[in-house]
């Protein structure tokens, strides 16, 4: 396999201690600098940016000058990985913000004719999406329909020309102890080896 340029996101909102998310994220850092792929990793929770609060201010807004940084390492990926833990069976606020910041028209897509959406800016990207989350990931993957991943795949990843997108699922995150943690971690590594 060609050495990949991959993004590793990191949408925990607590940047004042170490999560699981952290860990895995690590993980396929490891993996993957291990195989010769590059990383780039951005810390969302680090970041000082106000959210959106008009189509006007996203439409036509300057992107806050902290946020530069994001969007030039997203168009420099070839695969982008987000972390996150499931909140209030959804995305944290903050990691949304940060998204809807960054996917601005002239970047995530472009003017095609009169469709103002016509262009999708991020075509030939892949992602991953590592979610975790207390309850079982069965429960959230076939009583919930996995709703929030499905829509961030579709809406949001999939609006802007990333594809494939593929999800990792890690649920009842407070029972898995030590050696359930060992086993994802090892995962996250053979993940980020290839690339995937």
């Amino acid at each position: 396999m060609m050495p990949q340029r991959i993004l590793l996101i990191q949408g925990h909102p607590d940047a004042s201690a170490p999560h699981l998310c952290h860990a895995l994220a690590q993980a396929y850092a490891q993996g993957a600098i291990a195989a010769g792929h590059e990383v780039r990793e951005i810390e969302v929770a680090a970041i000082d940016f106000a959210l959106l609060r008009s189509q006007h201010e996203w439409e036509l807004g300057l992107l806050p000058a902290s946020l530069k940084p994001a969007q030039a390492d997203i168009g420099w990926a070839q695969h982008i990985v987000l972390f996150f833990p499931l909140w209030l069976g959804d995305m944290p606020a903050l990691l949304k913000g940060f998204l809807e910041q960054v996917a601005r028209p002239g970047f995530a897509f472009n003017t095609e004719g009169s469709n103002p959406f016509g262009r999708k800016g991020l075509t030939g990207r892949s992602a991953r999406v590592v979610v975790t989350m207390g309850m079982p990931a069965l429960v959230y993957r076939w009583y919930f329909r996995a709703h929030s991943v499905k829509s961030l795949e579709r809406n949001i990843l999939g609006f802007v020309g990333i594809a494939p997108v593929h999800e990792t699922l890690v649920g009842s995150v407070e029972q898995l102890g030590d050696d359930g943690i060992a086993k994802w971690k090892a995962r996250m590594r053979a993940l980020g080896a290839k690339a995937a």
